[in-house]
C-alpha cells in the first residue's frame, strides 16, 4: 500500500499565528518539499491575495522532480456560474495540473454562514467540480467540517460528498476542520463513508484536541485513506494542522506503508529545521522524530542501557529520519554519560578509573553550583580535555574594564570595553564599543586576538541567554550565561556563572574562543 503525502504548509500553515512567508520563502520551501519527495504541494489560494498570485507565476519557472503544485480555493458563489466566478477563474489562471476546492458538509454552514439552502449548496459543489474537471486533469474535493457535519446530520453530510463524487472529483478529503473528533469516532465515520462512495479518500485533520496525528493514522489504518494532508512541524491555524513530520515516519517505519523513499525520509529533520528557519521560529527541540531532544538521553541508567543497545530507550534508529542520538550531561549523569561524551570527543576513558570519577565528581559539583552543560557541550568538552591534559591556554588575560555611560534621559546608553591580553610574549591592549557591555567586551576580545588567530573572524555569536538562579537575591543574584557560537560549519555552546553578569559572560566567551582554537589545532588547520 502507498499513501500520497499532500503538504499544505504554504497555505493552511500560513494561517497560523505569527506565520508569514514571503514569495521567495514559499518558493524555497517548495523546492525543499520537492527534495523531500512529497506528492502534492498546496501553494496557496490565488483568489485570496496578490502574494499567492505571484507565487503561482514564479513557481512555473522552477523545475520540480516529482511534486505536483496545487491551487486551492472554494466552490463558486451562489448565483454566479463557475465560468464567471472570480475565485474559480483565479484557480485556472494559476495554471496548475491539480486544483483543490473545499465545500460545506455541515448543514449549519450553508444555512447560517452562507445564507443558502441545503440544495443550493449541493449544486455549488457539483457545478464547480464539473467545471474544473473540464480544464484540469485532477480535482481534489475537501469536505470541510465533514465529521462535525456527519455527527449533526449524517444524511446531508454524505449527500455533499456524493455530489462531489458524481461530479467527477478524483479524491475526496474528509476534514476534521475544528479538530474536535476523537480517533474512535473518526474510524467509525470513515467506515460508514467507505460503504457510501467509491472515490479514493483523503484525510485532513486539525490539532485542537492534540489528536491530529493520531486521527490521520487511524484514518489510514481503519478507513483505507490514500492521501494524508498536513503541514511541516504542524503549522496552522489555532492549534495547528496534522504534523507531517510525525505522520510520515509513523506510517512508513511503524506500519510499513510507503510514503517516501528511504533516502528522502532521511531528509525529514533537515526539512523540518528549514521551515522553522524561514518561519523565523525556534525549532521545537522536543518535537517527535525530528527534534534535537527526540533521541537525547540524560539519566545515567538510560545512557548505560543505550550504550549496550539503543533499542532499550529508542523507538526507531534516529538516522532513518536524519536525526542523531545525543547524550546529555547533567547532575543526573552517571559514568556512562561521561564515557559516551568522551567517546564523541575522541577521548578514551575507562569505566571506574580515577580520571573518569574525577570528571563525574567535578560535573556534579559544578551543576550543584548552578552550571548547566546540556546546552554547553563546548564547555564540557573543555572540562574533559583539561582533566586528561589535552587543553592549552591560547592567551592570558591581564585585565579588562567595561564602562556604560548614559548622558540624560533621552540619550542612549554608551558601552565600551578596554582589554589587555598576552599571547606568548606579546601584549595586546585595545578597546571596542558595543550595543551593550557584553557586546563591547566580546568585540574588544576578538579585536585583541584576531591579530594572532585570524580564524576567529569566522566565529559568530548566534544566541545569548541569561538565567537568574536565585531571584530572591534581587540584582545580586547568581546569573548563568549560555552562549551559542557558530563558525559557518559547526555550532557549540558554552557556559559561565557568577553574581556578576559581565564575569559570567566573560567565562562563556573565553570558553567559546578556547573551543574554536583547540578544535583548529587538533584538526591541524592552524
Amino acid at each position: 500500500m502507498e499513501v500520497k503525502v499532500y503538504d499544505t504548509t504554504l497555505r493552511d500553515g500560513t494561517q497560523g499565528e505569527d506565520i508569514s512567508f514571503s514569495v521567495e520563502d514559499k518558493l524555497r520551501i517548495t523546492q525543499k518539499l520537492d527534495e523531500l519527495g512529497v506528492h502534492y504541494i498546496e501553494g496557496g489560494w490565488p483568489g485570496s491575495n496578490p502574494r499567492d498570485v505571484q507565487y503561482f507565476r514564479e513557481v512555473e519557472k522552477i523545475p520540480l522532480a516529482s511534486a505536483k503544485i496545487v491551487a486551492f480555493g472554494s466552490t463558486c458563489r451562489k448565483g454566479v456560474p463557475p465560468d464567471k466566478d472570480a475565485n474559480t477563474r483565479a484557480l485556472l489562471e494559476a495554471k496548475t495540473e491539480v486544483i483543490t476546492i473545499f465545500g460545506k458538509s455541515w448543514d449549519m454552514h450553508p444555512l447560517t454562514a452562507m445564507d443558502i439552502s441545503l440544495v443550493e449548496n449541493l449544486e455549488l459543489i457539483a457545478k464547480t467540480v464539473i467545471f474544473l474537471k473540464k480544464h484540469v486533469p485532477e480535482v481534489i474535493y475537501d469536505a470541510e467540517h465533514f465529521f462535525d457535519g456527519f455527527k449533526g446530520n449524517k444524511a446531508y453530510a454524505l449527500s455533499t460528498i456524493k455530489a462531489a463524487e458524481e461530479a467527477g472529483a478524483d479524491c475526496i478529503v474528509l476534514c476534521d476542520t475544528n479538530g474536535g473528533t476523537l480517533p474512535f469516532e473518526l474510524a467509525e465515520i470513515i467506515r460508514e463513508v467507505r460503504g457510501s462512495i467509491t472515490t479514493p479518500l483523503g484525510i485532513h485533520c486539525h490539532n485542537d484536541s492534540d489528536l491530529a496525528v493520531a486521527n490521520t493514522i487511524m484514518a489510514v489504518k481503519e478507513g483505507g485513506v490514500v492521501q494524508v494532508q498536513g503541514t511541516i512541524n504542524g503549522l496552522g491555524e489555532r492549534c495547528g494542522n496534522a504534523n507531517l513530520c510525525s505522520i510520515i515516519p509513523s506510517l512508513q517505519l511503524k506500519m510499513g506503508i510507503q510514503c517516501l523513499t528511504d533516502d528522502r525520509l532521511r531528509k525529514l529533520k533537515d526539512t523540518s529545521r528549514f521551515v522553522s528557519e524561514l518561519a523565523n521560529l525556534t525549532h521545537n527541540k522536543h518535537q517527535p522524530y525530528v527534534g534535537d531532544s527526540a533521541f537525547a538521553h540524560k539519566a545515567g541508567v538510560h545512557v548505560s542501557a543505550i550504550r549496550k543497545s539503543p533499542l532499550t530507550y529508542e523507538h526507531i534508529r534516529p538516522e532513518l529520519v536524519g536525526n542523531t542520538q545525543r547524550i546529555l550531561i547533567s547532575d543526573l549523569s552517571g559514568e556512562g554519560n561521561v564515557l559516551a561524551k568522551a567517546e564523541e570527543f575522541n577521548i578514551k576513558l575507562k569505566k571506574g578509573d580515577s580520571t573518569t570519577k574525577r570528571i563525574l565528581a567535578s560535573l556534579k559539583e559544578l551543576e550543584n553550583q548552578g552550571y548547566q552543560f546540556e546546552g554547553a557541550e563546548g564547555s564540557f568538552e573543555l572540562l574533559i580535555k583539561k582533566a586528561v591534559g589535552r587543553h592549552k591556554k591560547f592567551f592570558d588575560l591581564l585585565g579588562f574594564r567595561v564602562i556604560v555611560e548614559k548622558r540624560g534621559d533621552g540619550s542612549p546608553a554608551f558601552s565600551e570595553a578596554t582589554i589587555m591580553v598576552k599571547v606568548g610574549d606579546q601584549v595586546e591592549h585595545t578597546a571596542a564599543e558595543g550595543n551593550g557591555p557584553v557586546n563591547a567586551l566580546d568585540n574588544a576580545l576578538r579585536k585583541a586576538l584576531e591579530k594572532f588567530y585570524p580564524e576567529l573572524t569566522d566565529v559568530k555569536l548566534l544566541d545569548y541567554k541569561v538565567r537568574v538562579l536565585s531571584a530572591q537575591e534581587g540584582t545580586g543574584a547568581i546569573t548563568r550565561v549560555l552562549i551559542e557560537s557558530w563558525d559557518g560549519q559547526a555550532r557549540w555552546g558554552t557556559v559561565g556563572l557568577s553574581e556578576n553578569i559581565i564575569e559570567a559572560s566573560w567565562q562563556a566567551l573565553v570558553d567559546s574562543i578556547d573551543y574554536k582554537l583547540l578544535k583548529e589545532e587538533e584538526e591541524g588547520i592552524r
